[in-house]
């Protein structure tokens, strides 16, 4: 893919957090994910790309889709792309941290298309890359990241949401000693967070979204991180929801290279609430500021893009 559309894929990240900004803590998260995928949807008309939304906005939130099989962009190379133009709905209408406009592009073919169910997760970064083994008992997964980390278990933090299903990792992360930071909402965030050095997040574990376990896949790429993964499906029909999107089997264990196929792919994040990693959007008289994250795989490039907007006018980029 052309480098040049790196910022062309920040923009549009930036869009969307530009138009759902204003929704923080307004109680509407209905409105707030509308408002992201229609700056999304209006900056992809000026990206020269022929794209191909293959993971779009989740059928579980009843949401307004950037639905897949939507064609997008002026034309170009052929491409897949993986959209949430709000992670973090309800972090949004609660004005809590953490929520994200967020996009993953690929060479057509590449990205997983991952159906819209759960799907168990292990996530780590670059220095415990091919230490991980979903099939392990928690214990041991905790052992290897460690001794690759160079540190004991209780120096770990895990991060896992918060959520009745997850009470027993939890339990077992503790009895092992590991910190345990639980979340309500948004997982991609972390799955980016476990990559990035500094950030005081070693491990995501747990059940999610199917479509954002592509989305931090395509990161954890990028930053050189590792992640397993396998469809937890709770119906006949989302069996035969899986298989008619091309994943033979269901119980598959399916690796990083499995999500994100291929030699490149990039990944853009922009803040809407602040995060550990990313400030959030600010607003001021005629114009905005933003906080993005993108990444290239093929280069190994994470940049973060401190942008001020002025609105009815040209945008100043400043990069960090």
């Amino acid at each position: 893919m052309d480098r040049i559309l790196t910022m062309e894929f920040v923009r549009v990240t930036e869009q969307a957090a530009i138009r759902c900004g204003r929704m923080v803590g307004r109680g509407d998260k209905i409105a707030a994910d509308q408002q992201a995928v229609d700056g999304m949807r209006q900056e992809f008309e000026n990206v020269h790309i022929n794209g191909t939304v293959v993971i779009g906005e989740g059928e579980m939130d009843e949401a307004p889709m950037l639905y897949i099989g939507e064609e997008v962009g002026t034309g170009g190379e052929e491409v897949d792309i993986a959209v949430d133009p709000l992670e973090g709905t309800n972090l949004v209408a609660k004005g809590q941290n953490g929520s994200i406009a967020v996009l993953a592009i690929a060479p057509k073919g590449c990205l997983l298309h991952a159906p819209d169910m759960y799907m168990d997760k292990i996530a780590v970064g670059p220095r415990a890359a091919g230490r991980i083994d979903i099939n392990a008992p928690v214990k041991e997964n905790l052992r290897r990241v460690a001794e690759a980390m160079e540190r004991s278990v209780d120096d770990l933090s895990v991060v896992i949401l918060d959520r009745e299903r997850h009470e027993g990792i939890i339990r077992e992360c503790r009895e092992a000693g590991a910190r345990i930071r639980l979340i309500t909402d948004g997982d991609v965030t972390p799955a980016i967070e476990v990559g990035i050095e500094g950030s005081g997040v070693h491990m995501l574990l747990g059940t999610g979204g199917a479509p954002e376990g592509v989305l931090a896949a395509a990161a954890l790429k990028c930053l050189g991180g590792d992640m397993q993964g396998r469809l937890v499906p709770h119906s006949d029909e989302e069996v035969r929801r899986a298989l008619a999107m091309g994943i033979g089997d269901v119980n598959q264990v399916l690796r990083i290279d499995d999500l994100v196929r291929g030699d490149d792919c990039i990944f853009s994040a922009t803040a809407i609430t602040p995060g550990n990693i990313l400030n959030g959007i600010q607003y001021f008289g005629g114009g905005a500021r933003t906080h993005t994250v993108v990444m290239r795989y093929r280069t190994g490039t994470v940049r973060f893009v401190d942008t001020i907007h002025k609105f009815g006018n040209r945008k100043l980029s400043i990069k960090l």
